[in-house]
């Protein structure tokens, strides 16, 4: 079986980030909203757009990358995989939300935009600029 999501787009607002557990056994966890993007034509042959909001979970070592680089309007490649959760709202009903929790990102866009770190790569003449990936660790979510 497979479950690998890869998506394409521009984060909607500044991402959160935070810590689970205690001070000793913590680990660094950001939120990512992902706005897509699809463009087609209508069967009036106008062109249209549908917009997908998508939350992305990053991790660990992604996370602090995510706190230090990404803001509001970054274009990103992830990947990763669907986890789905639910929980009781209060008035006891069961609600579920679907995330992606990312393996991979990249920063993509121009360098200005980004001001990501050295290390990535532009040629002359290129308009885009693009980080390497930073890989997260495996991580098995706690039932």
């Amino acid at each position: 079986m497979v479950n690998k999501v890869i998506l394409i787009g521009n984060v909607g607002q500044d991402p959160e980030v935070r810590y689970t557990g205690d001070v000793n056994n913590s680990a660094k966890v950001a939120t990512i909203r992902l706005a897509t993007t699809e463009r087609f034509r209508g069967r009036d042959g106008n062109l249209q757009e549908h917009t997908e909001w998508h939350n992305v979970v990053v991790w660990r070592n992604t996370a602090d990358v995510v706190e230090k680089y990404v803001k509001k309007g970054t274009q990103l490649y992830i990947e990763g995989r669907l986890r789905t959760r639910s929980w009781e709202d209060q008035t006891g009903a069961k609600r579920y939300t679907t995330d992606i929790v990312a393996d991979t990102l990249q920063l993509l866009g121009r360098r200005q935009d980004n001001q990501a770190p050295q290390g990535g790569y532009q040629t002359p003449g290129q308009t885009s600029y693009q980080q390497p990936a930073y890989q997260q660790p495996t991580y098995q979510q706690q039932a």
